[in-house]
């Protein structure tokens, strides 16, 4: 029977041998599951099946058999069913926030306690405050010719709006956020790359728009904007290397009314 799921991130695309083109989508499901949905060639569905990110769909879903993180999920493309309904941000996001809070972990140490004990591989953390947004030049600015001819293949089956679809871009810099968790150990630094897609469209958004001074209104966004609200990473794990975490979703709502103190416990926090 198709699930109900709640889409709370994707991931920038990568190329892929088989898909062509592929991106990670989180999702809760109306139990209140965390899942990880992969592979979704996104750029390549049907108009009417490229849902939005706080948006319900209908699919069929089946645990990953090559995955073993409990996250894991296959999903049937061809199932997929936009529902017309989302989550609003009316009321201080308390609807979005109702969905994310079980799911909240104090710290990102809590996070990869709780991976080593239950092997969860998917979770929120809001950071305590951002230090910084790292921008590293990638390796190699341009897709390989290998890469380019997995995304430039076409389908039996594509439609004429996938056809016209334009390449793929590579994002030539890779994005960090720096930030500080608070723990009854003391306060503790950590370092984790962003993949988020939303980020990834922003760079290219501030390159259309400012050029070469791109730079300035990214980090407008990302470290100021982004630090005057109640930031939150969804963060997942890589499927070949488990214990390494990557920052895949940005949840940014207003902070709530009231101290810092009297915020957690509106969250209701729990490690």
């Amino acid at each position: 029977m198709p699930e109900e799921l709640l889409i709370v991130a994707k991931t920038y695309p990568l190329p892929s041998a088989k898909y062509r083109e592929t991106t990670c989508v989180a999702a809760i499901t109306r139990a209140g599951e965390l899942r990880r949905l992969f592979p979704v060639p996104f750029r390549l569905l049907e108009g009417k099946r490229q849902f939005k990110k706080w948006e319900w769909i209908e699919a069929d879903c089946w645990r990953a058999s090559t995955d073993q993180r409990p996250d894991s999920y296959r999903i049937d493309v061809d199932s997929i069913v936009r529902t017309g309904k989302t989550i609003t941000t009316e009321r201080v996001w308390s609807e979005r926030r109702g969905w994310i809070d079980p799911h909240l972990v104090a710290s990102f140490s809590a996070l990869e306690a709780r991976r080593r004990a239950t092997g969860k591989t998917l979770g929120f953390v809001r950071p305590g405050r951002l230090l910084g947004l790292e921008i590293i030049p990638v390796k190699d600015a341009e897709w390989t010719e290998e890469e380019k001819a997995r995304l430039q293949r076409d389908g039996l089956f594509d439609c004429e709006a996938v056809k016209s679809r334009p390449l793929l871009r590579k994002l030539p810099y890779d994005f960090y956020y720096r930030y500080e968790c608070e723990t009854a150990q003391g306060i503790e630094t950590w370092r984790h790359m962003i993949t988020d897609w939303e980020a990834g469209a922003f760079y290219w958004n501030c390159v259309r728009s400012y050029g070469t001074q791109w730079e300035g209104p990214l980090r407008h966004k990302l470290e100021e904007e982004f630090g005057r609200k109640d930031l939150i990473f969804l963060m997942g794990t890589m499927h070949r290397f488990p214990d390494q975490w990557l920052i895949v979703g940005l949840v940014y709502p207003p902070k709530a009314p009231g101290s810092r103190y009297e915020q957690l416990a509106f969250l209701d926090l729990k490690p």
